[in-house]
């Protein structure tokens, strides 16, 4: 671990008290209260880090509703990181739902009003003159290693929410620490406050962001450039993670800077990264390949094509083929039915061209009244066996289209993924029932077991990002890479499959339990490294063999060390 034993630490008295990085409240020992100036400060017990665990779930456990509880959580980040860590840690399945998705959207969409201080680095187009010197203002001195930066323009479900932005990518920066091992003072959360179109936040008297519209076209791209530049200006061997980017964006910047830095975008990439997973470890129970599967992909926004690319990718990697035939074996799915030729520019975006059927393989087959070809006629004529939903269409996946599917194959793969539970495409207990048990199933949210027809549960494994985002970003910030190669994202995919429970027992879960997650991280990132390395886009001088070793070396782990004052130390 890279927590070292002793910290060389500069600040004494209330500055001590109020560093959320080296405060360890009632934690102090005797020795350091004295050295540090805190004797009169602080009740006279020393308490273990276990009491103080204790303590603050009691206090937790006092907030009765899921905001409270992420209010509350929220104010222990910013008092005491490693109390705030390994009680995360220790309550890991209960309260990923308060500090991230759902709570979190509800505090996003609240943000103005529950602000107490500030949390990240707030930069507003009105101020891009100073932007550099703002920039360095917080990051002088400081080794970043992972930048999480937002337009909050399609936040969580939920849309603009503007300068609220800072609430997901602190949020994903504290999943980085938590699930990643990645070092909470080399990380660095950034909200780009180009205004917004949500007229509730408008005629809000209390909004704290720049009240103007979104700013789009040429002033905003020349204002996302600098703020890109900057990182890699400074920070060349940082991480720069994108997220909640809206869908006219999110692809065009992810393209535009992912050739010349290590970027990432959870919301094409990682998103596409635990899907690829979860297929792979599907495939891995029906004796199949990748190439041999025929994918319906419903919902066709950035996450939907992000997937696509994803699976389509590790079809080229896996099975040598090239990306043209590999772009046959997929079928989306949007708001006009089937992507076709006829439906024209207009209905088609530029970035779907790649998945685009011909219409003479649809001869003969039945339109609605729109004439549009619904996803029930796609299923009988194509028989897949693979069926992913991220259109937030709840129900989307009726039991006529399910039966149907389940007539054309086996073990039909479905993945419906949208979120929050309630827009999901098919209940994954119903999909079991009407498949007979048949299916191999993974959701985007949490979902009980559902029965098989012998009495056993069928563990309906959660396709999360946070399986295989944190272990992608820690092996491209391990290894120093200077981009993150789809051959990157396609390891890491691989590694987690392999730790799917189907693979020994083809009732259990898809993927692995979300309280594994730090683990299975960690073998993402020794996967996503040593990939690095092999390619040669790593900036470490590292053998494959050594990747492990100094992984562990480098992980950060919410333990107190031992405090020595010393007025040239660490601030």
């Amino acid at each position: 671990m890279s927590t070292p034993t002793t910290f060389r630490v500069a600040l004494r008295g209330n500055a001590i008290l109020t560093s959320p990085r080296f405060n360890k409240g009632t934690g102090f020992t005797l020795k350091e209260r004295k050295e540090f100036g805190l004797t009169s400060r602080l009740p006279s017990r020393v308490n273990t880090l276990d009491e103080q665990c204790a303590r603050a779930w009691d206090q937790l456990q006092s907030r009765e509703t899921p905001i409270r509880k992420n209010s509350f959580l929220q104010s222990m980040k910013e008092q005491n990181w490693v109390l705030y860590y390994t009680l995360l840690l220790r309550h890991l399945r209960d309260l990923i739902p308060i500090i991230y998705t759902p709570t979190e959207a509800d505090a996003i969409a609240n943000y103005s009003h529950l602000f107490r201080r500030s949390e990240g680095m707030y930069l507003s187009f009105p101020d891009m003159d100073t932007m550099e010197e703002d920039f360095l203002e917080q990051t002088k001195g400081r080794d970043i290693d992972l930048v999480v930066c937002s337009d909050a323009e399609a936040i969580l479900g939920i849309g603009d929410q503007g300068v609220g932005g800072i609430g997901i990518a602190t949020a994903k920066s504290v999943i980085y620490t938590l699930i990643g091992g990645i070092d909470p003072s080399k990380a660095l959360s950034v909200t780009l406050d180009v205004g917004t179109n949500n007229e509730d936040l408008l005629n809000d008297h209390l909004y704290v962001g720049w009240p103007e519209k979104r700013v789009r076209g040429e002033a905003y791209d020349k204002f996302i450039d600098k703020f890109v530049q900057l990182v890699r200006k400074y920070f060349p061997h940082s991480l720069l993670h994108f997220e909640d980017f809206g869908v006219t964006n999110a692809e065009r910047l992810l393209e535009l800077y992912r050739d010349h830095h290590s970027c990432f975008n959870d919301d094409i990439q990682g998103t596409g990264a635990v899907t690829l997973a979860a297929v792979m470890a599907a495939i891995g129970v029906t004796k199949s390949k990748l190439v041999d599967q025929r994918f319906i992909i419903y919902g066709a926004g950035s996450a939907g094509l992000g997937i696509t690319r994803q699976l389509r990718d590790g079809i080229v990697t896996a099975d040598s083929i090239s990306p043209a035939e590999a772009n046959k074996k997929f079928y989306l799915i949007d708001k006009f039915g089937l992507i076709k030729q006829s439906l024209g520019e207009s209905k088609i975006r530029q970035d779907l061209s790649d998945f685009v059927r011909p219409d003479d393989e649809w001869d003969g087959v039945p339109t609605n009244d729109k004439g549009e070809i619904t996803l029930l006629e796609v299923v009988k004529k194509i028989k897949p066996t693979v069926l992913i939903g991220c259109s937030t269409h709840a129900g989307g996946f009726t039991k006529e289209v399910v039966q149907a599917m389940a007539d054309g194959c086996d073990r039909p793969i479905i993945l419906p993924l949208s979120n929050p539970s309630r827009l999901v495409e098919v209940d994954p207990k119903d999909a079991n029932e009407w498949t007979g048990g048949k299916a191999l199933l993974a959701t985007g949210s949490p979902f009980p077991p559902a029965k098989m027809p012998n009495g056993k549960d069928y563990v309906i494994a959660e396709c999360n990002n946070a399986l295989i985002y944190p272990g992608l970003g820690l092996g491209a910030i391990l290894s120093k890479s200077r981009t993150i190669s789809d051959e990157m994202i396609i390891a890491g995919a691989r590694r987690l499959a392999s730790l799917s429970p189907a693979l020994t027992d083809p009732d259990n879960a898809l993927l692995p339990d979300f309280g594994d997650s730090p683990a299975v991280n960690f073998e993402v990132a020794i996967a996503v490294a040593e990939q690095a390395i092999s390619e040669g886009s790593a900036g470490v001088d590292w053998k494959k063999e050594e990747v492990r070793e100094k992984a562990k070396e480098k992980q950060w782990e919410p333990i107190y060390g031992e405090y020595v004052y010393d007025k040239d130390g660490e601030t």
